[in-house]
């Protein structure tokens, strides 16, 4: 009786599996994962797509490339690192992400995300939603304004911008004194309250960082250097980022 013989292809050469590996802490490997199953058990992505974190390791393990540089997986992970909490191994698979969101061209790349940042690079505020330093400051002006003139508990509150040496400065996320500043006073209120020495910066004062997410570096290092530039500038000890 004939036997069936199975022919296995030349193996691939595997690009991303060399980059990713360069990125593992201790010298590790994608080879150390278990395949326990612990990533994908906590993972709201999980199933989406057909894939889930345990699959999207072991594809990269195998040098599957191509079948992975297209995958739109990449954009619905959060990022959130539950993955690497609860992975005994604590193999980086954000990074792995990041990696393969990185490889997709630019003009390819979710609109929402790519809008996002883009429009936060228009500004030094960083204001995805494209606030300028003057629309910032009407608004968080207009918004203390009317609090002080209705809320006698906090007629003396502060909101400060730009005030040197504060022991805080605040980040904001830029949605809220676009579409819904009346979401910024609790934590005003919070701030008095305890007697903190806080103020925001007019440069850099927009929490979000989609650039991070849509895995432009450039523009996610541009855009850190601008609030971290701000926070020295005013001689602050600690950035509160509310993102």
């Amino acid at each position: 009786m004939a036997e069936e013989v199975i022919k296995l292809g030349k193996k691939k050469q595997s690009t991303l599996k060399d980059e990713i590996a360069k990125l593992l802490p201790d010298g590790g490997n994608l080879d150390l994962c278990l395949t326990c199953g612990a990533c994908s058990s906590g993972c709201p992505a999980t199933g989406i797509r057909d894939m889930d974190p345990r699959k999207l390791l072991r594809m990269a393990s195998l040098g599957m490339d191509e079948e992975l540089e297209r995958n739109p997986w990449v954009w619905m992970c959060s990022m959130c690192q539950r993955c690497i909490y609860v992975c005994p191994m604590k193999i980086d698979i954000p990074q792995l992400v990041y990696n393969l969101r990185s490889r997709w061209p630019r003009e390819e790349r979710p609109k929402g995300i790519l809008g996002s940042c883009d429009m936060a690079l228009r500004h030094d505020t960083c204001s995805a939603m494209g606030a300028s330093e003057e629309d910032f400051q009407f608004v968080v002006e207009d918004v203390l304004a009317e609090v002080r003139d209705t809320q006698p508990p906090f007629k003396d509150m502060e909101a400060p911008i730009d005030k040197m040496d504060a022991d805080y400065v605040l980040n904001q996320n830029s949605r809220e004194p676009v579409t819904e500043p009346d979401e910024m006073v609790p934590l005003w209120k919070i701030l008095h309250i305890v007697g903190a020495n806080w103020t925001y910066a007019s440069k850099g004062w927009a929490a979000e960082n989609y650039c991070m997410f849509l895995a432009d570096t450039d523009a996610w290092k541009h855009i850190v250097e601008v609030k971290a530039k701000a926070v020295d500038d005013l001689n602050a000890k600690y950035w509160l980022n509310t993102e």
